[in-house]
């Protein structure tokens, strides 16, 4: 190797250590060479025949050295130099910068083979930190991955026959663990199979906990698992979603990793997108079309009043013709529909008359028709539900409780939040039989993962978005040392901080609430939707990309899916009002808009109208948990100034946009101690 004879020559005299294709699991790759001398971890990636720098390798480098630095436990306190060397190059760089934190990690270096001495004899000199930890190569690994990155880990991993979560993601987080979570669904699955057992099994947490993650794991497993086993002993599972920019981004993801793979491991062979979606299609589904599979089995017309029949002539006794898997894993199982939603629905758009079940009660009756065992998963999120006719983890339950007597209800024994249920699941429960209720304390993940910097992140928004003003307080002074929340009123500023604290790939975007109407003055406009999928995928140079920063994304499009640094741009549909000063006069009296410390509006027929409906303010607060909680390292929340100026005749010129609108929320902001900028 080109590397090797290169180095043999470069390091000759050289006191340290040296570490060839060194495996960094979260991004599912290895760097070229990891060099070790004097304290100070030199990152090298080779570019062999190369004689110019690109910026993708300058991301790579610099991502590896990141990684690095925030998983990799020994090299916390170390000096890190990510070298990229093209061999040919004839200009090369000998200024040495450190990035925008104060975290020793510097800019990329860029050298080829005859100036790598040089370079780390001067960063060995200035800033060496005298012998490097012993037995660093071995040092604990706690990485943090997106959802996409652990997607792909894992799915690479299904083919590689490798099942462990644990190199990829940390495996513990304030006494809890994906790991163990994962564990404890599989115990209940296997057990559910060994003793011909019905069984739903909700696993909850904090925004960003990893319930996808946990989700993802037990269906590669389940599929790993099945390989080598009879049709009878198999428990085949799917993946299911109503998110339907998170299953279209999920897979996107996975089909072009394996692409990519395949024309590594492969020089030569044709391996189209067609042929990888194949696969990754039948691996992670949309609900609805999952939905509408179950749906055809079922015999029409269907009777008023009556239960739901399958149709003979499409199913055998056993269900399998029509439903080979044994186990469902349901993403963001609080979104599912209620019966009023989802009859309505396929009234308007299907013909189907008098559909008599909401969907968790027709999607357990689905797997119900398995005439040996099944297992539901249900991956809940607290104080998620972010749209109309969205059942909660309640109409869940009810279905088990009302409908089907032989199932098993597992569930974790602490939910009282508001967020559960109302905090109502104990209650909810209470008369049903005691030999089929098995609360788990594992089955709840209260630490937020998105943010490997903060995991007091879920805290703070929930206080913040209870106006909770002191505990928001305590809790922001926690995040204040390792995750950045600053405020402005400039958007032009909110993205000049966003390119400038984002380093290698770190995906960053503007977020906004989808019934922010009125930043169209900022060229915002919500009703241009993004695409998801190039959104959250393709790099800066792409404008459908989010780090263009023209394109924004709303609740619905990032629920489930992460950033690494967001900015939130807060419209006038929820005003922080404690003394109800946006409110009319008129309606200053009215108790359903006057009962907590938030006004909230929609805007409708070009004029804000107030929102009454307790399920819609609920809505609208989640929709902004779900925007405040999805950067991993920071953000910044841009709250605008609102349109001052006056007609002639003293009127507003944009009545629409009344510095009222805004200014209490950001004083409010501003008031829990989130820095200016």
């Amino acid at each position: 190797m080109h590397e090797i004879q290169s180095l043999q020559l470069s390091l000759v005299g050289l006191d340290g250590e040296i570490l060839f294709e060194y495996t960094i699991p979260r991004l599912g790759k290895r760097i070229d060479v990891v060099l070790l001398v004097a304290g100070v971890v030199f990152v090298l990636e080779y570019k062999v025949g190369a004689n110019s720098f690109h910026r993708m390798d300058i991301e790579q480098v610099w991502d590896y050295a990141l990684d690095l630095k925030n998983f990799h436990w020994l090299s916390r306190d170390l000096f890190i130099a990510p070298i990229l060397i093209a061999t040919k190059a004839n200009h090369v760089s000998k200024e040495l910068r450190f990035s925008v934190y104060n975290d020793k990690v510097f800019e990329p270096i860029c050298t080829n083979d005859t100036s790598l001495r040089e370079l780390v004899d001067i960063i060995a000199e200035e800033y060496g930190q005298g012998q490097t930890p012993e037995n660093w190569k071995n040092s604990r690994y706690e990485p943090t991955p997106t959802i996409i990155q652990a997607a792909t880990v894992l799915y690479k991993r299904k083919n590689l026959k490798n099942k462990s979560i644990e190199d990829i993601t940390r495996t513990s987080a304030s006494g809890q663990s994906l790991k163990k979570t994962t564990e404890t669904v599989l115990d209940v699955i296997n057990y559910s199979r060994e003793n011909n057992q019905k069984s739903i099994v909700f696993v909850t947490g904090v925004p960003g906990a990893g319930k996808t993650l946990v989700g993802l794991n037990v269906a590669i497993q389940l599929f790993q698992d099945s390989e080598n086993v009879s049709e009878n002993e198999r428990s085949l599972a799917v993946y299911l979603s109503g998110n339907g920019p998170l299953v279209k981004v999920l897979r996107e993801a996975l089909v072009r990793d394996s692409v990519e793979q395949q024309r590594l491991l492969n020089p030569g062979t044709r391996y189209t997108k067609t042929e990888a979606h194949k696969a990754v299609d039948s691996f992670i589904m949309d609900v609805y079309q999952h939905r509408n599979y179950v749906l055809n089995m079922v015999k029409r017309p269907i009777a008023k009043g009556m239960p739901l029949e399958v149709d003979k002539k499409k199913s055998d006794d056993n269900g399998h013709t029509w439903l080979h898997e044994h186990v469902d894993i349901f993403d963001e199982a609080q979104r599912s529909w209620t019966y009023e939603q989802l009859s309505g629905w396929l009234s308007r758009k299907k013909g189907i008359a008098n559909f008599p079940m909401s969907e968790p009660e027709f999607l357990t009756w689905g797997l119900d028709k398995k005439k040996d065992w099944a297992t539901i998963v249900c991956l809940v999120g607290g104080g998620q539900e972010i749209n109309t006719g969205e059942a909660g983890i309640s109409t869940w339950i009810k279905a088990i409780k009302d409908t089907f007597d032989n199932w098993h209800v597992y569930y974790p024994n602490n939910l009282k939040e508001r967020e559960y249920a109302d905090g109502k699941v104990e209650q909810y429960l209470e008369d049903f039989p005691a030999e089929r209720k098995h609360p788990l304390a594992d089955l709840h993940l209260k630490v937020s993962m998105r943010s490997f910097r903060a995991e007091n992140l879920s805290k703070f928004v929930k206080e913040l978005l209870d106006a909770n003003e002191e505990a928001a307080r305590e809790q922001l002074d926690k995040l204040a040392s390792m995750y950045p929340i600053v405020l402005t009123r400039d958007i032009d500023k909110a993205k000049v901080w966003l390119r400038k604290h984002a380093r290698g790939t770190e995906r960053y975007g503007l977020l906004v609430s989808s019934q922010a109407y009125r930043l169209r003055p900022l060229a915002i406009d919500v009703r241009c939707k993004a695409d998801t999928v190039h959104w959250f995928l393709d790099d800066v140079t792409d404008i459908r990309s989010s780090m263009f920063l023209e394109d924004v994304a709303t609740e619905f499009d990032v629920q489930g899916l992460e950033l690494d640094w967001a900015g939130v741009v807060w419209d006038g549909d929820m005003v922080f009002d404690p003394e109800h000063k946006v409110l009319k006069p008129a309606d200053r009296k009215k108790k359903e808009l006057t009962q907590d410390s938030w006004t909230h509006r929609s805007f409708t027929g070009g004029v804000w109208q107030n929102i009454a409906s307790d399920m819609r303010r609920m809505y609208q607060i989640n929709a902004y948990r779900v925007l405040l909680t999805r950067a991993r390292q920071g953000m910044v929340i841009c709250v605008p100034e609102g349109n001052n100026l006056r007609n002639i005749d003293g009127s507003p010129q944009d009545p629409t946009r009344l510095p009222e609108f805004y200014d209490g929320t950001y004083e409010y902001l501003k008031e829990l101690g989130i820095k200016e900028i």
